[in-house]
């Protein structure tokens, strides 16, 4: 069936795209969130473990929306983690960085979280996604909280 939300086709693509970005560096910062969950160690191994089950429950939870919002636009996801991290600048780490270390590495991962989402706005501001902006506001939101709480724990 065609698809007719108010948006030409290439409106749909250019967000579509937008959210295939967003969705690589929020699938990339869920896999080594989630990582980092299990390998932490240290004096604040329970505070840690805790905060980063709190973020990749999240983020987890975030991909399903960006997915969706790719499918609601006539555009398949992509469906699989090379798919995913084609589009991610969050790359794994090489061994297990000490808790200190993955602390900054959180908050930068959320910093590139919040700057995909920030052009994903611009993106659909110019094609008149507002839904598609709404989401990116949202996850650029929560992106930058995190990253705020993980620098003033550090």
């Amino acid at each position: 069936m065609t698809i007719d939300i108010g948006l030409s086709d290439k409106a749909r693509q250019q967000s579509a795209d937008a959210l295939k970005v967003l969705l690589g560096e929020t699938y990339a910062l869920y896999v080594k969130t989630h990582g980092y969950h299990w390998n932490v160690t240290g004096p604040r191994f329970n505070e840690l473990h805790g905060m980063f089950m709190t973020q990749y429950n999240e983020l987890w939870l975030a991909l399903d929306q960006i997915a969706e919002r790719i499918r609601a636009l006539g555009h398949f996801a992509p469906g699989s983690s090379a798919e995913m991290l084609e589009n991610a600048t969050i790359k794994p780490d090489k061994g297990v960085p000490d808790a200190a270390e993955m602390v900054k590495n959180l908050a930068a991962g959320h910093e590139a979280v919040s700057k995909a989402a920030k052009a994903g706005i611009k993106i659909g501001e110019e094609t008149h996604d507002p839904v598609s902006v709404d989401l990116f506001t949202q996850r650029a939101q929560i992106a930058e909280k995190t990253a705020w709480m993980l620098r003033a724990s550090a």
